[in-house]
């Protein structure tokens, strides 16, 4: 892909489907769900570019911004906690 291509809509859809996959890796509620919220949302605010050369900047900041959260999901997969988080534990009836 050339720098002022636009990336196909499956190459964006590839892009947000590893947001999620890598938010998943995240052992914090607050982080994982806040990688997923602002993911959503950058691809939400970047939908309605339609010139190729800002679609091409978008696309590419946004792959940065994976290997960020990718570095991070280590990092933080290093030091998580040994107690999980309440929304994390799962409460049934008989637990109550």
């Amino acid at each position: 892909m050339s720098a002022a291509a636009a990336p196909s809509p499956a190459q964006a859809r590839a892009l947000l489907k590893a947001f999620m996959r890598e938010a998943r890796k995240f052992p914090n509620y607050n982080i994982r769900e806040y990688v997923k919220r602002r993911a959503k949302e950058g691809f939400k605010e970047c939908q309605s570019i339609s010139d190729p050369a800002a679609a091409a900047a978008a696309f590419a900041n946004g792959r940065a911004q994976l290997e960020v959260a990718k570095r991070q999901s280590v990092v933080y997969s290093l030091y998580a906690p040994r107690v999980k988080s309440i929304m994390d534990l799962k409460i049934t009836e008989t637990t109550l």
